[in-house]
């Protein structure tokens, strides 16, 4: 005796070795021998052979109609054998009947299984959406199919056009897009931004990153909604004029100096800041504005500003105009320099002029110093703040050569990249940096003196952090800082800035201690500032690697600084060098150009030879 039984929701033949009532053992078609429930064996038979049965039955059912079928179901639930009856029109051989099991089991869309061998026929409303969802199942595979062979083939099927930005940068793995690209990049072994870049779906490598950044940072674009700013009133006019120090494609000009020589023969050394929270006090338009974007972002050849144009356009301290500004005004001794007292004011400034670096960097320098040459303007301004500044620094206990660190620039124009470099610690860099140093390390004393509370950047034991409780800075030799001189560019100093000048006015102030805003305000930008500097840091990898390109590189000299990790002489280029053998840091070595990805930023190198150890 042979049985047909089901398991693991297949159907299996077997000889009946041994029929135990609740259990039979039996013998495979393979020879191998089980045990079977007797709940799960659908029928028993004879004939025909127990190695042919599956496939005889499977022929029979292969020709039953499932629609006829499910019309000569009954309404209730129904056995395999009943049904089987009334499909042949007579009692059903074992083959006729385990077809009809068969067939029943496959369609479940018709055929609801309802038990072992027992099923119900689906009703016509069920049945008719379910053929429906069928179809569309079918139609999608279909689709998805198709869309996989384009892609393989690289070619971008126009149905992806409206979706590459969800493709690339937060794909949905339940689209039958995603699907497809996904069994694509399978295929031919490629990432999925690599494979729509050969399907010409990245038409710019660069606005792949650019964009990636964008989607997720500034999901509803970068324009500005309308805004209006709050009148203020009316400021004290400085008797003074102020000029600027800035890079040449700086729009927003945050602060600029004044030079005055007083009756007694001391300088008063004026440092003058932009003050936009005179128009966007706390929970303006403009401060929301403000709070959503946190900071300028900044990458190689554009920016996308914290502020609207019309905004920086009004509180930017340009030349030839009269400017709001929070002013600190440093009393110096005429013969020592050393800082006798502070007073700061909000007024307004007259700016006679803005100083490029581009053009003030050949004139005023270490070596046109060291000549005593003042054949250029504010000549005579600049000297005294330079040897005001060197002794500043050297107060803060800080070295006064810094000669070795280097700045690069980027300048992008056509789409042609080029990189310069700016020694760190120039006259230049020194002038500004100290005096900004000055002024966020003072007023955040006063601040802290009068019980207004601010938001500081503290270092200690090496961990730089922001807290709102001043606290020394030690890399910088202050006993508190704050940064409160760049209100146009950042959102801690509009915050700080308003604090600032409550505090001069007498009044109370913007953000009370405890205040949960400013602990807000604080962990967000920290949050921010970290995501807008690596994207400037990959976006400066970026052209690097596509300076590379551009001036048709094929070796460079770098120095390792650990392990494997080099960076190239003249750029800002650092990278992991895989080739290389194992070499001491501060070595110098010679690498060989192999491929550059500007999908990864990557760039994959071979060792060429070992030079003279670098100068540390």
């Amino acid at each position: 005796m042979n049985i047909l039984y089901e398991e693991d929701g297949s159907f299996k033949v077997g000889n009946v070795m041994t029929d135990n009532t609740t259990s039979l053992q039996i013998e495979g078609v393979s020879g191998k021998r089980s045990k079977v429930k007797a709940a799960n064996v659908m029928l028993r038979f004879t004939q025909p052979a127990l190695g042919e049965f599956i496939a005889q039955a499977e022929t029979i059912a292969a020709d039953i109609e499932v629609e006829f079928l499910w019309e000569c179901c009954p309404a209730d639930e129904f056995g395999f054998e009943q049904i089987a009856n009334e499909y042949f029109g007579h009692v059903p051989s074992s083959l006729e009947a385990a077809a009809a099991l068969m067939r029943l089991h496959s369609a479940p869309i018709y055929f609801h299984k309802k038990g072992k061998g027992r099923y119900r026929a689906a009703p016509s409303e069920v049945l008719k959406a379910a053929l429906a969802g069928a179809e569309k199942k079918r139609q999608q595979l279909a689709l998805q199919t198709r869309y996989t062979e384009q892609l393989s083939r690289f070619e971008l099927p126009v149905e992806f056009t409206a979706h590459l930005a969800y493709l690339l940068y937060k794909p949905d793995r339940n689209t039958i897009e995603v699907k497809a690209l996904e069994a694509a990049c399978a295929a031919t072994h490629l990432s999925a931004a690599h494979l729509l870049h050969r399907c010409g779906a990245i038409l710019s490598t660069h606005d792949y990153h650019l964009q990636r950044f964008l989607f997720e940072h500034f999901p509803k674009g970068t324009d500005f909604p309308p805004v209006a700013l709050n009148a203020w009133e009316e400021l004290p006019q400085a008797a003074v004029s102020a000029f600027s120090i800035d890079d040449a494609t700086t729009t927003e000009i945050d602060d600029a100096f004044s030079v005055e020589k007083l009756a007694n023969g001391n300088w008063r050394i004026g440092v003058h800041i932009a003050a936009p929270s005179l128009g966007m006090p706390r929970d303006s338009e403009g401060d929301k504005i403000a709070a959503q974007r946190l900071s300028t972002v900044y990458m190689p050849g554009q920016k996308i500003t914290m502020l609207p144009d019309s905004v920086v356009q009004a509180f930017t301290l340009s030349a030839d105009r009269v400017c709001p500004a929070l002013s600190m005004y440093n009393e110096v001794d005429g013969e020592t320099l050393a800082i006798l007292n502070h007073e700061s004011r909000v007024e307004c400034i007259h700016i006679a002029a803005n100083l490029r670096h581009d053009t003030l960097e050949p004139l005023f320098n270490e070596e046109t110093l060291a000549a005593g040459k003042l054949d250029y303007p504010y000549a005579s301004e600049l000297t005294l703040l330079w040897n005001l500044v060197q002794k500043l620094e050297a107060g803060r206990g800080k070295p006064a050569d810094n000669s070795t660190q280097l700045d690069y620039n980027f300048h992008i124009a056509n789409d042609h990249v080029g990189i310069t470099q700016r020694r760190r610690g120039s006259p230049i860099d020194k002038v500004v940096s100290e005096l900004m140093i000055l002024v966020n390390s003072e007023w955040g004393k006063h601040l802290a003196e009068h019980g207004f509370v601010g938001i500081y950047r503290t270092q200690q034991n090496g961990k730089v952090k922001m807290s709102t409780v001043a606290a020394p800075h030690q890399g910088l030799g202050v006993a508190q800082y704050m940064w409160s001189s760049s209100p146009l560019r950042r959102y801690v100093d509009m915050v700080n800035q308003r604090q600032i000048i409550a505090m001069l006015r007498d009044e109370e102030p913007a953000y009370p201690k405890n205040d949960p805003a400013l602990y807000t305000t604080m962990r967000d930008f920290d949050t921010m500032y970290g995501i807008y500097n690596e994207f400037q840091r990959s976006m400066e990898r970026y052209w690097c690697l596509r300076w590379l390109q551009q001036e048709k590189i094929e070796q460079v000299d770098a120095v390792i600084l650990r392990e494997n990790l080099v960076k190239v002489d003249g750029i800002p280029l650092i990278f992991r060098a895989s080739s290389l053998p194992e070499l001491p840091a501060n070595t110098r070595v010679q690498l060989a150009i192999d491929e550059i990805d500007l999908l990864n930023l990557e760039v994959q190198t071979r060792f060429v030879a070992k030079l003279e150890e670098a100068i540390c």
